[in-house]
This record gives structure tokens, C-alpha cells and sequence, in this order.
């Protein structure tokens, strides 16, 4: 089984991708989201982020997101430490995924693929990229925030440029008939690389 990695900076459009694979009969895996979950249900991590950061990291036994995400945002530190304690928890947690899948590759989406060293199990990685305009465009919509509170988030970020040097392959998520032709033209490549 192959393992491919799929990221990009926010705004980039990695759901939209995402989707156009599983389109295609590709199996997923979303870090991000198995992390909130499991940042909910996982009784030993939720005891190491309370001891981390207080009771107020919980609020009817629900993770406090805003609290949380309130102390980490522009503290490096924090940061640090919450991944720390979460992706060892995401790791484990995608290997009993890969476990109970019987597919010739799985796409494992992350946000912070190279920045949480998990693009180090990967076999492939996907990196996608939009215009900046398409990106600023995409996150008002979405988060109905502004562009200022948008390019504060971007700091945080490693470049695409980053992202693209150490990736496989690149999808420009610009026009969706584009990112299409793109996303086919990958899996047929991927088709021919699960046997290498």
C-alpha cells in the first residue's frame, strides 16, 4: 500500500482536491479532523491537554477550540507542545486506519504535512497551490473574516514554494476544469506507481 501525502497552505483548496479523489474511488484520511476528534474522545490525550492548559481546555466535555486556539495562535511554545501531545495520537490512529483498509494507496491530508514530519511515511506528496487572489477569495467566503485576519494566518504557514520543492506533484487549484484534468491525470500516474 502506498501512502500519499496531500497538502497546501489555507485557501489552496485541499478539500475541493480531496474530494475530486475521492470522486475517483481513492481512499482518504483527514489528520486534521481525526485530530479534533480524537482530541475529544481520546481519554488519554484529553487528560494531557487539560494538564497543559487547564480546565477551561474542555466545556461540557467538549474541546474548547476558541479557548485553545486563543493560547496557541501567536505562541509558538504552546503550539508546539499541543502538536506534541496530538500527532503521536494521529499517527497511531492512522496506522489501525491503514490496518482495517485493504486499498492499493490511501491519501492522508494534512494541513501541516512536512511542519508535523509526517511527510516522512509518505510515499508520494501532493502538494496544492492556488493564486493568491483565489486564496484570499476562498477564506472570506468560507470564514467570513478579512483579509488582514487572513494574512496574519498566512504568517504561520510555510510558503508553497516550501511545500512544492519537496513534493512529487503539484495541483494549481485555480479553475476547477483545470484542477479536473489535473487530479485524473495524477491518479492514472498513481495507478502506474502502486506496483514500483
Amino acid at each position: 500500500m502506498k501512502i500519499i501525502g496531500l497538502t497546501g497552505g489555507i485557501g489552496s483548496g485541499k478539500s475541493t482536491v480531496l474530494a475530486l479523489f475521492e470522486a475517483l474511488g481513492v481512499v482518504t484520511y483527514i489528520a486534521d479532523s481525526e485530530a479534533k476528534k480524537l482530541m475529544n474522545v481520546d481519554a488519554e490525550l484529553r487528560s494531557q491537554i487539560v494538564k497543559l492548559f487547564g480546565d477551561e481546555a474542555y466545556v461540557q466535555g467538549e474541546l474548547n477550540k476558541t479557548y485553545l486556539a486563543s493560547l496557541v495562535f501567536n505562541n509558538a511554545e504552546k503550539l508546539n507542545a499541543l502538536n506534541a501531545l496530538v500527532h503521536p495520537k494521529v499517527r497511531e490512529d492512522f496506522q489501525r486506519f491503514i490496518r482495517k483498509t485493504n486499498a492499493d494507496f490511501i491519501i492522508y491530508e494534512a494541513a501541516i504535512l512536512f511542519e508535523s514530519g509526517s511527510d516522512k511515511f509518505c510515499d508520494y506528496i501532493i502538494t496544492v497551490s492556488s493564486s493568491f487572489e483565489n486564496k484570499i477569495d476562498r477564506i472570506m467566503k468560507r470564514d467570513k473574516v478579512s483579509e488582514a485576519q487572513i494574512l496574519e494566518r498566512m504568517k504561520h504557514q510555510s510558503t508553497d514554494d516550501h511545500k512544492i520543492k519537496k513534493s512529487d506533484f503539484v495541483i494549481r487549484n485555480n479553475k476547477i476544469a483545470d484542477t479536473k484534468y489535473q487530479v485524473s491525470t495524477i491518479f492514472g500516474l498513481l495507478q502506474k506507481l502502486k506496483n514500483r
